[in-house]
């Protein structure tokens, strides 16, 4: 399988079945960018303050993307929408 496919077949997991795993890691993602206003990350820097992999980074901030609480700014960071 492709890793774009990978990624993909990741973030639906996520979305539609999160295990309990992964609804921890988007509540303490959530949880971080709710307690540190302004907050902005690169992918590789949200990758190291979480501790995750690549693949499972992605997945994590894409879906947080889809759901409306993070946005992808132009110069690639991640930051809240609500900001």
């Amino acid at each position: 399988m492709s890793s774009t496919m990978t990624e993909t077949v990741e973030r639906q997991h996520i979305q539609r079945t999160p295990t309990p795993e992964t609804s921890v890691i988007l509540a303490s993602v959530r949880s971080e960018y709710l307690e540190m206003p302004g907050l902005k990350l690169t992918e590789a820097q949200a990758q190291r303050l979480w501790a995750l992999d690549r693949d499972t980074c992605r997945a994590v901030l894409a879906t947080l993307v889809e759901r409306g609480f993070l946005k992808r700014s132009a110069n690639g960071l991640y930051v809240r929408a609500a900001d």
